[in-house]
């Protein structure tokens, strides 16, 4: 399969954007975790965990902030990135 993004996402200052990201899976496959890191200089901070199984898990600093946007299975993994 394969991930489709989108090359760069645009937002307003003070207002929610929502970071798509889908899955294309090829037969036989299924998307059963996916993770959101936030890459910065020199350094990577994971943003969220969205599992079926275990839920959906913010990590600091992001928590209140972070929502699952995806509607369905995981193969919608976009999150909703609050103010």
């Amino acid at each position: 399969g394969r991930v489709e993004v989108p090359r760069s996402v645009t937002a307003v200052l003070g207002q929610d954007v929502v970071l798509p990201c889908r899955y294309r899976a090829q037969e036989q496959e299924q998307v059963v975790q996916v993770t959101w890191l936030k890459r910065g200089p020199g350094a990577v901070a994971e943003v969220a965990v969205l599992n079926p199984q275990h839920g959906e898990h913010v990590l600091e600093p992001f928590v209140g902030r972070v929502l699952r946007h995806g509607h369905g299975d995981l193969e919608d993994g976009a999150i909703l990135l609050r103010n």
